[in-house]
């Protein structure tokens, strides 16, 4: 079998071929790739290999530009330091992947499901938008600071400080977890596009809650749960049926 390698990282790239001939030394290396230009390049040149080992950023960009441009009949081992919450998009997608450092074992069954795989599928089945959404959506950069004007004073409140936001009369407040409240210009909906979905959840049209903040949770009826906030607020904070898996979700993470 033939393998083409896409790394841009020399070590890296040295410890995956030291792997793959221990694993399986009838392998052929084809070529050891560091950038787009040469992937490009490559393929231009050269017909598809059995497999593909693949990192995603590269020196000059990331090895998704060449599969949009390059849709190689073949299965692809994406090689990735993401964490658990990118890489679902590789799950759904039924593409390989593997977490660095890339352990022997988890390479070995990698292999063994390419074996396994390669008389039912021959093409490059993926939805790279989704995948690539999901990892930009990893690397986004958070709002850290909410501006307040205080009488003719502003002040900036740390996001971490924040235990929620909620509206009331057409306006956004924010509830810091030392019970402090101000107005923000912000509405919910372009606060809930600022924050970190990890520590921030839209609970319902009114409430965007931390994670810190859920102090009690408490079944409701038709499948809904109910909230107790810290610090507390004289209003009940109801999850709807919909969201409610999601919420349990998030809360699990």
């Amino acid at each position: 079998m033939k393998v083409l390698i896409i790394e841009d990282e020399r070590l890296a790239s040295e410890r995956l071929i030291e792997l793959l001939k221990e694993l399986k030394p009838e392998l052929e290396i084809v070529a050891t790739i560091r950038s787009v230009e040469a992937g490009l390049l490559w393929f231009e040149n050269n017909e598809d290999p059995n497999f593909i080992v693949s990192d995603i950023q590269l020196l000059d960009g990331t090895s998704f530009e060449i599969f949009e441009q390059h849709k190689p009949k073949c299965k692809v081992i994406f090689t990735t330091a993401y964490n658990q919450y990118a890489i679902k998009a590789f799950e759904v997608n039924s593409v390989d992947y593997l977490l660095k450092p890339i352990q022997r074992e988890k390479l070995a069954n990698a292999l063994e499901k390419i074996e396994e795989q390669s008389a039912i599928s021959t093409s490059l089945a993926f939805d790279l938008s989704q995948i690539k959404a999901l990892i930009n959506e990893q690397n986004k950069e958070y709002k850290s600071r909410f501006l307040t004007k205080i009488g003719q004073r502003i002040r900036a409140i740390p996001t971490e400080k924040i235990a929620y936001f909620y509206t009331h009369d057409k306006l956004t407040y924010i509830v810091t977890f030392e019970k402090q409240k101000y107005i923000i210009d912000n509405t919910l909906e372009e606060v809930d596009q600022m924050l970190n979905p990890k520590q921030f959840f839209r609970v319902n049209r009114k409430f965007l809650v931390h994670f810190d903040a859920v102090s009690d949770i408490h079944p409701y009826f038709k499948g809904r749960v109910k909230l107790s906030l810290s610090p507390e607020i004289d209003e009940d904070i109801v999850v709807s049926s919909e969201k409610t898996p999601l919420f349990k979700q998030w809360l699990d993470n």
